[in-house]
């Protein structure tokens, strides 16, 4: 996690004298591009960071700064206590629960009922609803791989809907639209991958550890992942959805009708979840364009369709 990683380079460079971007890329696991940007963005957070040219050069922090309890507001406290604790509710990491405690602990305790009351003001809970023991079990095997380096095993099943045993390098966990997932460098497709944490079947940590390659998410997906396969949408939905649809979608992306239709202009990764995704609504949306998805859609209705065919002959007779 990125908030992690700058967390460990402030506290690194506090303790060093200078570390050389190249240091910190192989030590986080990402590239050296990754590493400028993290220092840029905690620089702009007021921490100033401090570039030595020559032979012995890198980056530290100026020799004057020391961060202590009076430099975090009660507020910033809060912020953070409030977020890892949502972070951790997936987790369950005992190295993220003394981190907060330690930093819960800068508040004086003739604060702490307060900062009890502002953290009960905001909660946050990145646990998708309905996420059962079993699949929390699985997100802690993960992270475990991910953490101690061990290469993992699992079986998994993709969006074609074909079923491959995986043998892969996780290097990082990632929430993202409300699924976790896993970027891994992946030995059957000898290349790097994302899985999604829900269709990962039976998985297992392997004994035998791996060297963490210098390359990162951020890298390797510039923008979505699925960006070679995104589809246009242009959809009308009725007005009997307008609460789902508001919910869903953002004001700007919504137009209006004078009968009370919505019509929304999208775009969205093209697969099987794109095409669920519109069938939940069932008869309150029509997709307008593109022609091809309205064909796929037409489809599937008709095998819907006939899966109730015969018990509806059947209840008229």
């Amino acid at each position: 996690m990125r908030i992690d990683r700058m967390l460990s380079i402030i506290v690194m460079m506090l303790n060093r004298d200078r570390v050389t971007a190249r240091e910190l890329a192989e030590k986080f696991g990402v590239s050296v591009r990754t590493v400028y940007r993290d220092l840029q963005a905690i620089d702009e957070a007021g921490i100033p960071v401090m570039s030595y040219s020559g032979n012995k050069g890198g980056y530290g922090i100026m020799d004057t700064f020391r961060i202590d309890r009076h430099y975090l507001t009660f507020d910033d406290i809060v912020s953070m206590v409030t977020t890892l604790r949502g972070v951790n509710t997936t987790l369950e990491n005992r190295e993220l629960d003394t981190a907060i405690e330690k930093i819960a602990n800068l508040v004086p305790r003739t604060k702490s009922h307060d900062l009890f009351r502002h953290s009960q003001q905001m909660i946050v809970d990145i646990m998708p609803l309905g996420y059962t023991h079993r699949q929390k079990a699985r997100m802690k095997d993960v992270h475990q791989a991910v953490s101690e380096q061990q290469l993992l095993e699992f079986e998994y099943n993709n969006t074609k809907g074909e079923h491959t045993k995986r043998i892969v390098e996780p290097m990082t966990l990632i929430f993202k639209g409300y699924a976790w997932y896993l970027f891994a460098y992946c030995r059957l497709k000898k290349d790097y991958r994302l899985f999604r944490l829900s269709r990962m079947r039976n998985p297992l940590i392997l004994s035998e550890s791996f060297h963490r390659k210098n390359q990162s998410y951020e890298d390797t997906f510039q923008g979505d992942p699925n960006s070679d396969q995104i589809v246009h949408l242009k959809l009308q939905f009725s007005p009997d959805v307008r609460v789902q649809v508001e919910d869903f979608f953002e004001p700007d992306q919504i137009r209006y009708l004078k009968n009370g239709s919505m019509r929304v202009n999208i775009d969205f990764p093209e697969d099987n979840w794109v095409y669920s995704f519109l069938l939940s609504y069932g008869e309150h949306v029509k997709v307008l364009s593109p022609e091809h998805i309205r064909a796929i859609l037409f489809e599937k209705a008709k095998k819907i369709q006939d899966i109730y065919k015969p018990d509806i002959q059947m209840s008229q007779a």
